[in-house]
């Protein structure tokens, strides 16, 4: 929900979305769709990042779940995390990650249903073992490819990370890194009422299909945006 929600507003921004991986809760189609429990995409647009990176954070829904045959209501979260893509074509300088500290995995991209696409593997996920960190890419068509994206992907979470914990060098980054689920960003609430609320801005709409299925998040961006730290 959350990732048609943000490709949605993409699009009234006219940018690009690009799925770079993702994983299926299970192979079994439910309601016509197949429930995802992890997915990395790409944003490409001006100032892009500046809009979204606020977005980070836990999200709440509550609502009638449609997988509950009591039709009971549910409480579910999403951790949402943003990353800019690192322009190494800027005099960036890549960090200098060891090769022991990386464990690189292949596997044949996917596609709905769990169907290969892809008679070889040319995904590629990529574990930094001192943090935990992840990331995968089955996006581009040669494993080369995918790896330097998955790469990227990794190093932009590294970077952040060393940010938040004031570390200079990676080698002394060596904390095991655990979601944070504490207090959530934003609650959408379809059950018993109808309300969006962003809980740091105090923003909040009842017109949950209109950010939900067509991506109205002006308001919110624009509230997190001008809110003070």
């Amino acid at each position: 929900m959350l990732f048609l929600m943000y490709k949605a507003y993409a699009e009234r921004k006219n940018w690009k979305v690009i799925i770079l991986d993702y994983s299926q809760e299970s192979n079994e189609e439910r309601t016509g769709r197949i429930p995802l429990k992890n997915i990395t995409f790409e944003i490409e647009g001006n100032f892009a990042f500046g809009y979204l990176k606020k977005e980070s954070g836990v999200h709440r829904l509550v609502r009638i779940s449609p997988f509950s045959a009591q039709q009971l209501r549910h409480t579910s979260f999403a951790l949402v995390e943003v990353l800019p893509e690192l322009n190494y074509d800027n005099n960036f300088q890549r960090l200098n990650i060891p090769e022991k500290d990386l464990k690189i995995e292949f596997f044949r991209s996917s596609g709905p249903g769990g169907q290969n696409v892809n008679k070889v593997e040319t995904a590629v996920r990529i574990v930094h073992l001192p943090t935990g960190l992840v990331a995968s890419s089955q996006a581009e068509r040669s494993q080369s490819q995918n790896r330097e994206k998955a790469l990227k992907i990794l190093e932009a979470k590294l970077i952040q990370l060393m940010e938040k914990e004031k570390i200079q060098e990676l080698d002394k980054l060596k904390t095991k890194v655990k979601p944070e689920w504490g207090s959530q960003i934003r609650s959408y609430v379809l059950n018993p009422y109808k309300l969006i609320k962003d809980h740091r801005t105090g923003c909040e709409t009842t017109q949950v299909e209109r950010v939900l299925e067509e991506g109205d998040l002006d308001d919110f961006i624009e509230a997190e945006l001008t809110c003070l730290p």
